[in-house]
This record gives structure tokens, C-alpha cells and sequence, in this order.
């Protein structure tokens, strides 16, 4: 959002405040300072996309690529001897420290707020989803190790951790907090994703008419409830590991007047308890990269099983490494994989989805490749334009792989 006024606050083109955020029944309160140590990170969040990254790509160009061809005697060969080369610069070291840094202070400034709240949270989820058949748990599931060892982008605890009986702290943490690396431009109710979705299947496939919609790995339920809005006819599953966020999702599902959803504990790799070609889309939204590489053919198998005839599957992730990808924007990107406890993330990025989909049952030919960017909130951003600032792995920008059934 630009402006050429005179007056500073005009010229802002930051995240918006954070009082401005979607609140439901579930939402937790946040005092006047919680408030503004979010404000805060999210605005640290922008001004390193926007103008500290620059630095960086500067000092790769003007420094790190020709001091490696000097040391070398050859250019960069590939992502991870970019990443060593500018793990040895400064304008690098400082970005990555400050990243780390408000990943790290998001958590705690999100748990924090959670924390000296959750029991109330707890009886308030109860209260809404107490004896409703549409939350599905499951206390023998076992969390399998490519999740339960890892603290996930930096989150204590990752998805599924609970601290007593009905615990809902960590639906709560991810729901609120956020708003620090999106920066609201996912919109009010941290959605922007979903509604993209929605929006590419309906200009893409305008008679589709999904009766049974399965969201893998759909937490609290951000991207699914534009789904399950879009196409009340349907009957919406959100399958996710933790049952703190399961049961966030249903009383947030509630308060926000969405019925036709449920939520459900399960793994995504053993979905055993629906019946074959049950549904007639299956979504996954930025979930592929936190699977192990088994886990991740595992799941393509069991959705190509449970769709049925004339169905699709659709998975949103950041951008595949591509050979047409620049070699400093591959190792930008990577920095995920080893400073923000997401192991799979650069595994996953260099794998070629198109033979992973073929090799669980997916015909060649009817593989689908797509784009979609968040829907920006109107409410949030009113002048907003097109937002070119890069920020590796951050942007609300994504590819779509899937495959339509026959």
C-alpha cells in the first residue's frame, strides 16, 4: 500500500494493527501490551522482507558469488554450496539471526498469552463441543516420530502436545499469533489461503460439485472453512495429528457459524476408517513439507484410494526448486530446513511431485498444475496492490499439484 502524501502515516505500508483481526468465542483476549509485542514482530517481519533481504541479495551478488569463484576457480555449483558461501557474510548472518529471532519471540509471545489463559480456553472449547459427534478423537493414535520430534517453525510443542485433559493451547497459539509472519495479509480470520483455493477451483472447474471435501493436516481449520463455506452442500473432514488444535477448530468452526465440518484424529498416511473413493476433493495446504519422504507417499497413496470417480486432489505448497530457480533464492528458501525446525522442508522442495503422484496411482495425464495467492482482505488492506516483496518461503504465494480422477 503506497501513497505520495505528505503525511508519514499514510506513506505506511507495514502490517496492519493487530486490534484489527477477526476475533471469535475462542479467540484468546490479549492485553494492551501482548497487542503490541505482535505489532511489533510483524512489522520486524516486514522490514526484513522488505529491506533487509535486498541487503542480502546486494552482498550474494557484490561479495559472496565473486569471493567464491576466487577461492574456487568456478561459479556455484548448486543450493547448498550458495547457502555455505553465505553463511560466511555478514549481511546474511544478520538477516538469519533476526529472523530466528522473531520466529522464536512469536512463540513465546503467543504461548504467553495462551498460557495465562488456557484453562478458561479450555472450558469455553468444552462448552461448545462437548457431546458433539462432529469431533472425532482418538487417544491411542500414535504421534508418529517426523512429528513428535521436532518443535515445528519454532512451536513448543508442535501441533499435538497437550498439557491436560481438553488442553487446546496449541490451537490457540496458532490461531492468534500468526498474525506476526503473515502479517495480516491472509486476512481476518487468517484464511486468504483457503479462499484462494475456492477461487481457483471455481474459475478452473466451474461445475464441480463437490459433495465430500477432506482437508489433511487442516489444524484449526484456516484453509478449510473457506472450503467448507463455499460449498454448503458438502460435508467437510479436517484429519490433523493434535487433538488440541482438532478441538480448537471445532468450537472456532461453531462460533463462526460454520456446520458443515468436522473434525477428526487421525494420520494421514492410515486413513482406514473412510471407505474407498469417499470424497470428491482432497485438499493439503502448505502440509507436504512437513512430512517425511515415506509419510509424504504414503499420504498420495491414500488419496488417490479415496477419491472417487471424477474427483480431485490439490496440494498447495512454496514453489518446487526448479532448474530455472535462482541458486540465491533456493538457499533463501532453505533456511527453513535449518533454522526454523522444518527438516523436511528442502527434501521436499527438490523431490518431483509429478512422479510421486504417478508413482501412488495418479495418471500422467491428468496431473494438475496451478498458482494461487492469498486473497487479500479488503477490510485489512483497501488499497492494497500487488505486493512484489519476497520473503523466501513467507509470500502468500503458492503452487497447486494435484490430479483429477477418471
Amino acid at each position: 500500500m503506497t501513497s505520495s502524501t505528505n503525511d508519514p502515516a499514510a506513506d505506511y505500508d507495514g502490517p496492519p494493527d493487530y486490534r484489527v483481526v477477526g476475533r471469535h468465542a475462542l479467540f484468546p483476549q490479549t492485553s494492551h501490551d501482548e497487542i503490541e509485542r505482535i505489532n511489533y514482530l510483524a512489522q520486524m517481519n516486514r522490514h526484513l522482507a522488505a529491506r533487509v533481504v535486498p541487503g542480502v541479495k546486494a552482498a550474494y551478488g557484490v561479495r559472496v558469488v565473486p569471493g567464491f569463484e576466487r577461492e574456487h576457480g568456478r561459479p556455484i555449483a548448486n543450493r547448498h554450496e550458495a547457502r555455505k558461501a553465505l553463511l560466511q557474510d555478514p549481511a546474511f548472518q544478520s538477516w538469519s539471526a533476526l529472523r530466528r529471532l522473531t520466529m522464536e519471540q512469536r512463540q513465546q509471545a503467543g504461548r504467553w498469552t495462551v498460557i495465562r489463559q488456557r484453562e478458561q480456553l479450555a472450558r469455553i472449547a468444552a462448552d461448545l463441543t462437548d457431546g458433539d459427534d462432529r469431533l472425532l478423537l482418538d487417544p491411542t493414535l500414535a504421534v508418529p516420530r517426523y512429528v513428535s520430534a521436532v518443535d515445528h517453525h519454532c512451536m513448543p510443542g508442535s501441533y499435538h502436545t497437550e498439557a491436560f485433559a481438553g488442553d487446546v493451547a496449541a490451537g490457540a497459539n496458532y490461531d492468534h499469533a500468526g498474525f506476526v509472519t503473515t502479517g495480516g495479509l491472509l486476512g481476518k480470520y487468517s484464511d486468504g489461503g483457503g479462499h484462494a483455493v475456492v477461487k481457483w477451483v471455481k474459475r478452473n472447474l466451474p461445475d464441480f460439485r463437490p459433495t465430500a471435501i477432506l482437508e489433511i493436516g487442516g489444524t484449526v481449520g484456516h484453509s478449510s472453512l473457506p472450503l467448507a463455506q463455499a460449498f454448503p452442500e458438502a460435508e467437510m473432514t479436517v484429519v490433523d495429528i493434535g487433538a488440541p488444535v482438532l478441538r480448537y477448530g471445532l468450537a472456532r468452526a461453531k462460533s463462526l457459524g460454520v456446520d458443515n465440518i468436522r473434525f477428526v484424529q487421525a494420520s494421514g498416511e492410515d486413513l482406514s476408517t473412510f471407505a474407498d473413493a469417499s470424497f470428491d476433493w482432497i485438499q493439503t495446504t502448505m502440509f507436504l513439507h512437513e512430512l517425511s519422504t515415506t509419510a509424504l507417499a504414503n499420504i498420495f497413496a491414500e488419496t488417490r484410494r479415496l477419491l472417487k470417480p471424477g474427483g480431485i486432489v490439490l496440494h498447495v505448497e512454496q514453489p518446487q526448486y526448479a532448474p530455472d530457480m535462482p541458486l540465491f533464492e533456493q538457499a533463501m528458501r532453505d533456511w527453513d530446513a535449518f533454522y526454523n525446525n522444518e527438516p523436511f522442508w528442502s527434501r521436499m522442495h527438490e523431490m518431483d511431485l509429478d512422479a510421486a503422484m504417478v508413482a501412488a496411482g495418479f495418471d500422467a495425464d491428468a496431473l494438475i498444475h496451478g498458482g494461487v495467492t492469498g486473497v487479500v482482505d479488503r477490510d485489512l488492506f483497501p488499497d492494497a496492490e500487488e505486493d512484489e516483496t519476497e520473503d523466501y518461503g513467507r509470500k502468500a504465494a503458492w503452487h497447486v499439484i494435484g490430479a483429477m480422477v477418471a
